[in-house]
C-alpha cells in the first residue's frame, strides 16, 4: 500500500539562514550614509538595537508558538486588548510598510543615480526629478505583481543575493583595506554627547531588523517548531546583527566620514575606493537589483495584508479582488496611490534626509503594534495555560522589549512621533465607523452596565438577526 510522502521540514540551520535573510533585504544599504552621519560612535547603537531587536524576536516567536488567534500581531494584541487592539496593530503595521516601500523604492532611486553617476543634489529641481522616480518605481513594481505570487517570489528569491553578496564579502575581506586610525577619526565628528548619539541612530538600526516579527511564520514548515523555531529566530537575528554590525563598521574604516556621510550609494563608494570605479558600478548595480526585488515583494505583501484584514472587513472590501492570476490588482493601485501621495508630501533637497524622515515614520508606526503585541504576551500566556516558568521567562523578556520599543519611539524624534501618533488615531476613528458591523456580525459584544442579562441577550439575538 502506496503512502502519502511527507513534507520536507528545515532544520534549526536552515531556517536560521532564511530569518537573516529575511530581514536583511534591503535596509542595509543607506545605512552607512545615515551612521556616518553621527560617527562610528553609532557602534553603541548597534549593540543596543541588537539586544532589543534580539528580545523582541524571541518574545514573537513564543507569541507565534503559543497563540492561537490569527491576524498575527492583530491577534496576540487581542488577548489584551479585543478587536481595537486587532485592528490598531495590523492597521499600523500596514501603514508602516506603506511608508517603509517608500524609503525602499528611495534606496533604489538613489543608488541608480550613483550607478549613471549623476548627483541628485546639482541637478535643477533635483527633489521633484528624485520624487517622480521613486514614484515611477513603485509604479513599476506593482504593475510587475499583476503576474501573481509566483511570479513575485522567483524574482525576489534571485534579487536578494545583490545585498548579500556584497555584505558578505566586506564582513569577510574588507578588513584588508581597513583603517584604524581613520575609523577613530569618525568617532563623533559633531561632539554630540554620547546619549544623543546613541539616540540619533537608533532608528536607522531598528530599520535594519524590520521585519522579525515575521521569523515565527514558518513554524509549520520546521522540524521541532518548540524548540528550533526560538532557537533560528535568536540565531537569525544575532547573525543579522553581526552582519550589519560588521559591514558598517569596515565600510567607516575605509571611506573617508564626510564622503561617505554625503554618498547616495556607499556601497558602490566603498568598492570603488577598495578596487576601481568599475567594480564601484557593478556593486552598485547588484544593489539596485536587489532594492527594486525586495520592494517588489514587498507591494504584494501590503496588498495581501490589506486582503487579509478586508476578508475580516476591517477594511473596504475593495482590497479583497483578486484577478485572474489570484494578484490583488485593486488593492495594489490604491496602495500606491497613496504613496505617491506621501512621496510628494516628503520631498526633500537631500535624497538622504527624505530617506530618514521615511524611516523614522516607518519605526514608529511599526513600533505600535510591538507595544501592542509585548503588553498582550501576558495574557495570552494565561489564557493559554502556559506553564509557570516558561510564562515568567516570557513576560519578562516582553516587558524588557516593550521598554526597548518606548525608548525607539522616543529615539525617533518628535516629528516621527507626531505622525506615528496621528496615523494611529486616525486608525481609531475608521475602527469606530466599523465596530457596528462587527457587533452585527456577532464578533463584538456590547455589555451595558445594569443591563438585565434576560434583556441583553434578547437584544444580541435581534442584532445578529439583523
Amino acid at each position: 500500500m502506496s503512502q502519502t510522502p511527507q513534507r520536507k521540514k528545515m532544520g534549526v540551520v536552515q531556517l536560521t539562514i532564511l530569518t537573516m535573510v529575511n530581514m536583511m533585504g534591503s535596509g542595509i544599504i543607506m545605512l552607512p550614509t545615515k551612521l556616518a552621519e553621527v560617527g562610528t560612535v553609532s557602534v553603541l547603537s548597534w549593540l543596543v538595537t541588537a539586544t532589543g531587536a534580539t528580545l523582541l524576536a524571541y518574545a514573537f516567536a513564543m507569541a507565534g508558538r503559543y497563540s492561537k488567534r490569527p491576524g498575527g500581531m492583530g491577534g496576540y494584541a487581542e488577548y489584551a486588548f479585543g478587536k481595537a487592539g486587532n485592528f490598531t496593530a495590523n492597521f499600523t503595521y500596514f501603514i508602516s510598510l506603506v511608508i517603509a516601500n517608500i524609503a525602499i523604492a528611495i534606496s533604489a532611486v538613489g543608488y541608480a543615480l550613483s550607478f549613471m553617476q549623476i548627483d541628485s543634489s546639482k541637478m535643477a529641481n533635483g527633489p521633484v526629478i528624485v520624487g517622480l522616480l521613486t514614484i515611477a518605481t513603485l509604479w513599476l513594481a506593482t504593475v510587475l505583481n499583476f503576474g501573481g505570487a509566483s511570479i513575485t517570489g522567483k524574482i525576489s528569491s534571485v534579487t536578494i543575493w545583490g545585498v548579500i553578496i556584497p555584505v558578505f564579502f566586506m564582513c569577510i575581506f574588507g578588513w584588508f583595506w581597513f583603517d584604524g586610525s581613520l575609523w577613530a577619526a569618525s568617532w563623533n565628528p559633531h561632539s554630540y554627547n554620547m546619549f544623543e548619539a546613541i539616540s540619533m541612530s537608533i532608528s536607522m538600526t531598528l530599520w535594519a531588523f524590520l521585519g522579525l516579527e515575521s521569523a515565527s511564520a514558518n513554524s509549520d514548515a520546521v522540524e521541532n517548531p518548540e524548540k528550533n523555531v526560538p532557537r533560528a529566530v535568536l540565531f537569525g537575528t544575532i547573525g543579522a546583527a553581526v552582519l550589519y554590525i560588521v559591514s558598517t563598521n569596515v565600510i567607516a574604516g575605509i571611506v573617508d566620514n564626510a564622503a561617505l556621510a554625503s554618498s547616495d550609494g556607499p556601497f558602490g563608494l566603498v568598492f570603488s575606493q577598495m578596487f576601481n570605479p568599475l567594480i564601484g558600478r557593478i556593486v552598485l548595480g547588484l544593489m539596485v537589483i536587489s532594492c527594486f526585488g525586495s520592494l517588489l515583494g514587498w507591494q504584494f505583501t501590503i496588498a495581501e495584508v490589506a486582503r487579509s484584514m478586508a476578508l475580516v472587513r476591517m477594511f473596504p472590501k475593495w482590497f479583497t479582488k483578486l484577478s485572474k492570476n489570484g494578484a490583488p490588482i485593486l488593492g495594489m493601485v490604491i496602495i500606491t496611490a497613496v504613496q505617491t501621495l506621501i512621496t510628494f508630501m516628503t520631498m526633500s533637497p537631500e535624497l538622504s534626509k527624505q530617506f530618514e524622515v521615511l524611516v523614522n515614520l516607518a519605526v514608529v508606526t511599526n513600533v505600535m503594534p510591538y507595544i501592542l503585541s509585548m503588553a498582550a504576551l501576558a495574557a495570552m500566556m494565561f489564557a493559554e495555560k502556559v506553564p509557570a516558568k516558561t510564562r515568567r521567562t516570557t513576560v519578562i523578556v516582553a516587558f524588557i522589549s516593550l521598554l526597548y520599543s518606548l525608548y525607539a519611539l522616543y529615539a525617533a524624534g518628535a516629528e516621527a512621533f507626531v505622525g506615528g501618533c496621528l496615523v494611529t488615531f486616525l486608525g481609531w476613528g475608521f475602527f469606530g465607523l466599523i465596530v457596528p458591523k462587527l457587533i452585527k456580525q456577532g464578533e463584538m459584544h456590547l455589555e451595558p452596565i445594569g443591563t438585565d442579562p434576560e434583556a441583553l441577550a434578547a437584544s444580541e439575538a435581534e442584532a445578529a438577526q439583523a
